[in-house]
């Protein structure tokens, strides 16, 4: 599990579930960008549309929650 932590959400992703049907990045792409280290900035986006975003993963790879810092 890799954890991408903003300063409101933290991005959880679990690539041993991850289908790679890209709904992440096509959909969001500031945020999930797989050209970038690390690929996944929640700062990048407002936290409602990164939650919908997330909600989309058919994998279930995805989960996101509230950041601790």
């Amino acid at each position: 599990m890799n954890t991408f932590k903003g300063k409101v959400l933290e991005v959880e992703y679990d690539p041993g579930k991850c289908s790679h049907a890209g709904e992440c990045v096509r959909g969001l792409p500031l945020v999930f960008d797989s050209s970038r280290t690390p690929w996944i900035d929640p700062d990048k986006a407002d936290a409602d549309a990164v939650r919908a975003q997330v909600a989309k993963c058919p994998s279930g790879a995805l989960t996101v929650r509230n950041s601790s810092s």
